[in-house]
């Protein structure tokens, strides 16, 4: 690739004048990959991107075919200079505000200071993990504490799993991570083992899981890796990789001051979509994990492309349609 791993280069444009055919806010998978499409349809389109990828914590990043292995922070600076080439500008700010304002357009206010314009807005501003608050969990987060199987189950194979139980999910998750090893325990911290459901004890005994009463203190790190879990109690049980499941907290601020509908799932509250992005507020587009929870790089990356794709032709033929009416 030219580049060392891990090395992020970051493209950004100063030439913005504040006034664009679209605005993405959010630099991300799927907010770059609908600039690079908007870029090369010729719109003029400016990325807003506050630097806080959902991915930062981890090394790698699987299952993207081509970019299998790829560290995130590389990607994404292959991602800004790809749009720039197309005459894309990108802009380290928050969006702070979005307002729609006369006939069709939108008013974007930027935390540092500037408000920037556009007839057409993509939300790709994903969403956050919110980690238990278990001693060891966040500093090895993304390393040898991880959630999903399909992006590090691989990476982990065969090892000495643990899967912390924090939602209602974490039986499922500790099913699904046996495909990557035999060796699986399920720690309850905080759930009373009465709290499972027949059906989730018949499923993990036939998957070998074993199940661990009592609240986890804190994760045992020696010479800088994980090699056990120790409860309340003292016991100390060793393991390699833990698993958990994070509160996932979406990023749907400004899809709230629009007045976009949300819908309720068991991952949090996400705007109502239809296949291509479209929130209920016409003229904005929601891609991502700012549109759900199950979104991972490749998936984004998608969404992305389609709403990009969406959003050049509505404008086509919308300008179409008034030249017709002149």
């Amino acid at each position: 690739m030219g580049r060392p791993s891990g090395v992020e280069v970051v493209t950004v444009t100063e030439t913005h004048t504040g006034t664009y055919e679209v605005v993405v806010i959010g630099g991300g998978a799927a907010g770059l990959s609908a600039a690079l499409v908007l870029g090369r349809s010729r719109r003029r389109t400016l990325v807003v991107d506050a630097g806080e990828p959902r991915n930062t914590p981890a090394a790698h990043m699987q299952g993207y075919l081509t970019r299998d292995g790829m560290s995130p922070a590389e990607f994404l600076a292959l991602g800004r200079e790809e749009i720039a080439r197309y005459g894309v500008d990108l802009v380290r700010d928050r969006a702070v505000d979005a307002t729609k304002i006369e006939g069709e357009d939108f008013a974007v206010a930027l935390a540092g200071g500037e408000t920037v314009y556009a007839r057409r807005l993509v939300i790709a501003t994903g969403l956050k993990d919110e980690l238990p608050a278990v001693p060891g969990v966040a500093g090895r987060f993304g390393r040898d504490v991880i959630h999903c199987p399909y992006c590090h189950g691989w990476e982990v194979r065969d090892q000495a799993f643990g899967v912390l139980t924090t939602t209602a999910m974490s039986v499922h998750q500790a099913l699904m991570v046996s495909q990557w090893s035999k060796d699986v325990t399920l720690f309850l911290h905080t759930v009373a083992e009465s709290e499972l459901t027949d059906d989730d004890l018949r499923r993990l005994a036939a998957a070998g899981v074993a199940v661990v009463p009592g609240e986890v203190a804190e994760l045992v790190v020696q010479e800088d890796r994980l090699t056990g879990v120790r409860l309340t109690d003292g016991t100390t049980h060793p393991r390699e990789a833990l698993f958990v499941a994070p509160r996932a907290v979406p990023q749907t601020g400004l899809l709230e001051k629009l007045g976009a509908e949300l819908q309720e799932t068991p991952f949090g509250a996400y705007p109502v979509v239809d296949p291509t992005g479209l929130t209920t507020v016409r003229g904005v587009w929601a891609v991502g994990n700012a549109m759900g929870f199950g979104e991972q790089v490749v998936n984004a990356a998608s969404a992305g492309y389609r709403a990009g794709a969406t959003i050049n032709g509505e404008l086509l033929m919308s300008d179409l349609d008034a030249a017709v009416r002149v």
